[in-house]
């Protein structure tokens, strides 16, 4: 199998981090403007930023020489985990982060949006 070096995942890992120290902010810290709530940006932004964080990670994969089939399992494994995390992350907002709470809804664009990356990750990065 061909090893991908840990040092190509770091663009991904670095998001990583950035998303969750956004997600750790407490909500007196969240601007709550009426208009962003009245077009759900937040759930925009949840989509793009989980979306983005399964593409920093799989484009590691696609560059990689690993055959079609063993990528797209990894492609797969990807947007789980990453999905598993942003619901993971509505638990840590509920119990440790104050003026934060669970909302099913951040989960679904969440997951949505790693949905959305791993489509397109298949459709246009898998060679």
């Amino acid at each position: 199998m061909n090893r991908i070096p840990f040092h190509k995942f770091l663009p991904g890992i670095a998001w990583f981090f950035v998303v969750m120290v956004l997600i750790c902010l407490p909500g007196e810290d969240i601007p709550g403007n009426s208009m962003f709530e009245l077009l759900q940006f937040d759930k925009f932004a949840h989509t793009s930023i989980f979306g983005l964080l399964v593409i920093l990670l799989i484009r590691q994969i696609a560059m990689s020489g690993l055959n079609k089939k063993v990528k797209l399992h990894y492609y797969i494994r990807i947007a789980i985990s990453v999905a598993i995390w942003g619901l993971a992350t509505e638990f840590i907002q509920l119990f440790f982060i104050p003026g934060r709470d669970f909302d099913l809804l951040d989960f679904v664009a969440d997951a949505t949006g790693c949905a959305l990356a791993y489509l397109f990750s298949k459709n246009y990065l898998l060679n």
